[in-house]
């Protein structure tokens, strides 16, 4: 039997209540009239106020700018020309790529006419804003789709880094694994429906009525405190939704249904859901070469390498935890230790920081009030002591532990103390997300006119070290998000300065509006790796609410005390998250700096044993981590190929006449023959592409 069929045979024997549901007509209808009486007061006359600019609405059919990327300017008509209509007058097919626009630094739909001169910019899938309009656009499918043919109630929708899920409620029914292939059958059929993503703002109240059906987005919609919201429709559903999303769903050409798990609303104690993940695509080809990658990373997992290669594992006795065997301690140090290279050439000063300290002091610095979940918490006479979740406070206390003086600023304290999270159990995956990891943590106490060019430092710093490790990345300026602490005044500033000192550093970046900490804003940096994924690492963040928190002052050159800013800055975050990414780039093939298996020696014969057991002391003696396979009931050539699926960068091969000439016969891992050579030449040269951290070491051996 067919898993289609098999499907079907489970949908069939489902309790009557989740029976393929149909569209509430008397809903519909409320959402079109809404609509078409707001389409009626949109085309309605405007009051002339000039352009995108002016304080009034211009009057349908008034002339108005729209200008391009590259400087190419078109003429439009306000509250009559649409992004599409501009991306089907410039042809080349953009019609049929672009998803969404960017109107005056803002998304907006494809199909929402313009409202006076505009700086436009359109979108497709190879753009983060065009992928997650897209996916969250099909999760507006998926969740049509589970309310028709589970009669789920769909709760809430989000488009992820990887795609997107659906939480829906079904009662005690679950989805079963064997259920998916028609879920994804019944998507796709939707999509063919070309149905089209309409559009309404409309009031809270108006809102009310067209959601009364849906205890979940009424819930969402009290939390809305703007006067109006919008809400989409999708054929028979209608969701709460910002946008933007795309014109109609024949759009999507290609989804997959991933998974089905248990969830809960609200979080813990909420009511039980069922979440379904999947993703889409554009077309069948970019589905295929996705599921290709996805082949691949699993190849590269970093728990699976981890365990090949004998670099850590994880135990019951201390979930979240991780257990760094000698191998992985030597990568875990390597990149410790690459850091402090640059913190020393780069006026850094390293400081050692306590572990447990007061609440306190979290409540002091404002941590307690948005993290004391994640915060652990360790009885101990006469106050219950927390272990620090992270080392920002803790310098705080040491830049006011006595006067300060603005001769001393920039004042730069870096910190690899040990920090706990407390991550709920269903979130702790591998090395990525652990409750005990390490930061190459460093805070910046500096005036403000020190503020620019320390933080184009930072960003140089940033730079320097990704590319040593190999990575490209993407900059993001992430501001002020709900909850800031501090007067919108200041943000207004901070933001401005990280904004300034992004154009000066000359590479591309985005904005990530409300992304930022509740502290500051910040530049969240994006490495991409060799499977071409996205990983968020480094930070910028600006910080001028603490040192208002703590007091902290400075004599300044006048002799009069002031406030010094405060930045945080990370390069390579977690120690133990990179070291995941890391081994899942470089798929175990470690380059030579960094790699805990950088020579095997082998032996050809047992009775040259003693002179490969001489070879392997002099290469550890210098510095380099050396393996010996002494396995005699091996073949010569088994023991090369074995080292070589091992991924040892090099294999030294010893037989009597290298023990008589103090010489041994050196290959690299793609079986490169490079020759007999002296001993002590060839320690040298290792040592040398070792410490010039060259990534490429076996072909420049």
């Amino acid at each position: 039997m067919s898993a289609r069929a098999g499907a079907r045979l489970l949908l069939a024997g489902a309790p009557r209540r989740h029976r393929v549901s149909g569209p509430d007509p008397e809903r519909l209808r409320l959402f079109q009239r809404l609509r078409a009486a707001a389409a009626e007061r949109w085309d309605g006359p405007g009051d002339g106020a000039g352009g995108g600019t002016g304080s009034g609405r211009l009057a349908p059919g008034t002339p108005i700018r729209i200008a391009l990327p590259g400087g190419r300017r078109l003429p439009g008509r306000a509250l009559q020309t649409t992004p599409f209509q501009v991306a089907a007058e410039l042809g080349a097919g953009l019609a049929e790529v672009a998803l969404v626009a960017r109107v005056n630094g803002t998304l907006q739909d494809l199909d929402r006419p313009l409202e006076g001169d505009t700086d436009l910019e359109l979108l497709d899938f190879s753009t983060p804003e065009g992928r997650e309009a897209f996916w969250r656009s099909s999760a507006c499918v998926l969740g049509a789709v589970a309310e028709q043919i589970f009669g789920a109630t769909l709760c809430s929708s989000q488009a992820t880094e990887d795609g997107f899920f659906c939480d829906v409620h079904m009662g005690s029914r679950t989805v079963q694994s064997a259920e998916l292939p028609l879920l994804e059958e019944a998507c796709a059929t939707f999509a063919r429906a070309r149905h089209r993503f309409e559009r309404l703002e409309a009031t809270r109240q108006q809102l009310a009525e067209l959601l009364k059906h849906n205890a979940f987005q009424l819930q969402q919609l009290e939390e809305v405190t703007s006067p109006t919201a919008t809400v989409y429709r999708c054929g028979p559903l209608l969701q709460l939704c910002p946008g933007p999303l795309l014109r109609h769903t024949g759009l999507i050409g290609a989804l997959r249904v991933l998974t089905s798990s248990a969830a809960l609303w609200g979080g813990a104690g909420g009511q039980s859901l069922q979440r379904v993940a999947a993703v889409a695509f554009p077309s069948a080809q970019e589905l295929e070469q996705w599921q290709r990658a996805q082949e691949e990373a699993a190849q590269r997992d970093h728990r699976r390498i981890g365990k090949d290669q004998e670099l850590f594992f994880f135990h019951k006795f201390s979930p979240g935890s991780c257990f760094f065997l000698p191998r992985g301690a030597h990568v875990y140090n390597t990149l410790v230790e690459f850091i402090r290279s640059e913190y020393r050439a780069r006026g850094f000063s390293e400081v050692v920081t306590p572990n447990l300290f007061s609440p306190r002091l979290w409540e002091l610095s404002g941590h307690w009030q948005h993290y004391s979940p994640h915060i652990f918490s360790v009885p101990a006479a006469p106050e219950t002591l927390s272990l620090k979740p992270m080392n920002c406070p803790a310098h705080c206390l040491m830049f006011a532990h006595r006067p300060r003086s603005w001769r001393e600023l920039p004042l730069r304290l870096a910190d690899f103390g040990v920090l706990h999270r407390n991550e709920p159990p269903g979130t702790l995956t591998g090395l990525t997300r652990v409750r005990r990891f390490q930061q190459d943590d460093a805070h910046i106490f500096c005036t403000l006119e020190q503020l620019e060019s320390e933080i184009d430092s930072s960003l140089d710093f940033i730079r320097a070290v990704y590319a040593v490790l190999g990575f490209s990345f993407r900059l993001a300026l992430a501001t002020r998000p709900d909850g800031f602490l501090g007067d919108p005044d200041t943000w207004d500033r901070a933001e401005q300065q990280l904004e300034r000192s992004l154009k000066n550093f000359g590479q591309p970046w985005e904005l990530s509006p409300g992304d930022g900490a509740f502290y500051g804003p910040k530049i969240d940096i994006r490495i991409r790796d060799a499977l071409g994924r996205h990983h968020q690492c480094g930070t910028i963040q600006l910080d001028f609410q603490m040192p208002e928190r703590f007091e902290l002052e400075y004599a300044s050159p006048s002799g009069s005390p002031a406030r010094p800013v405060l930045i945080h800055r990370a390069v390579l975050g977690s120690v133990e998250r990179m070291v995941a990414v890391l081994a899942e780039s470089y798929g175990g093939r470690w380059p030579l700096w960094l790699s805990p298996l950088q020579a095997m020696v082998i032996p050809q014969t047992p009775e040259v044993e003693d002179y490969a057991r001489e070879v392997q002391a002099v290469l550890r003696k210098g510095g380099l981590l050396a393996d010996l396979d002494w396995d005699p009931g091996t073949t010569l050539a088994r023991k090369i190929r074995r080292a070589q699926l091992a991924h040892y960068n090099f294999q030294l091969v010893v037989g009597r006449r290298e023990r008589q000439r103090g010489t041994v016969s050196v290959r690299s891992r793609e079986n490169r023959q490079l020759g007999e050579l002296e001993l002590p030449r060839v320690l040298q040269r290792l040592q040398e592409l070792r410490d010039g951290r060259v990534p490429d070491a076996e072909q420049r051996f």
